[in-house]
């Protein structure tokens, strides 16, 4: 089952589980259900990767802290959060530290549906962005201290002549440099290598 299609539904209330689980379940989700954030985390590190939806209050553990715990154990689980009028500004606090989205009660059927693929559409988005990332950074890695020092000034625009100035080598040198760095990285223009390292996360206001 891909991740994708897995739902974790975590809720205190049973008949809310039964009916998430049934409506999911018909919409082609492979569901499993927890009565608690703490005996979802019991078993976490164990699970598939899948969506979580998740009551944001709960005994013990509750909706916030659970998106809080799931973000320090770097797990691969979007969390949507379920919360009433009162909660709202928990929900909001917790998307700022990383919950994927919520939803609010009462919902229907077709809400609870679009806001999880729009979860998992945003999910998807960072997961495709980060592997990017990872793949642009271990792209600069292959060149050495000093091409990596000429790598960043290109990045920002600088000019041959700024760059030999500012790392106290002679323009020619940055030439030289320069065309070491765009064969080890298999590019063949400047805007190639400033996609790559905004894609790096490379800081590059000048």
């Amino acid at each position: 089952m891909s991740a994708e299609n897995k739902v974790y539904v975590i809720d205190d209330d049973d008949a809310v589980r039964d009916s998430l689980s049934f409506q999911l379940e018909a919409a082609g989700y492979a569901v499993t259900v927890f009565p608690s954030a703490v005996a979802f985390l019991a078993v976490a590190d164990t699970l598939p990767a899948g969506c979580i939806i998740s009551d944001i209050q709960m005994p013990e553990i509750d909706g916030l802290e659970l998106q809080q715990q799931v973000a320090e154990r770097k797990l691969t689980f979007p969390v949507i959060l379920v919360t009433g009028y009162a909660d709202v500004a928990l929900a909001v606090r917790a998307m700022k530290a990383g919950a994927v989205d919520f939803i609010e009660k009462p919902f229907s059927d077709e809400s609870i549906l679009t806001c999880l693929r729009l979860a998992q559409s945003r999910f998807a988005e960072q997961l495709a962005s980060d592997a990017a990332g990872t793949s642009a950074r271990d792209r600069l890695g292959v060149l050495t201290p000093r091409e990596r020092e000429v790598f960043d000034q290109l990045v920002r625009g600088k000019q041959n002549k700024v760059i030999a100035f500012d790392l106290s080598i002679s323009p020619r040198t940055v030439e030289v440099h320069r065309a070491r760095v765009l064969e080890k990285l298999e590019a063949h223009s400047l805007s190639e290598l400033v996609r790559l390292a905004l894609a790096a996360g490379v800081q590059i206001s000048s």
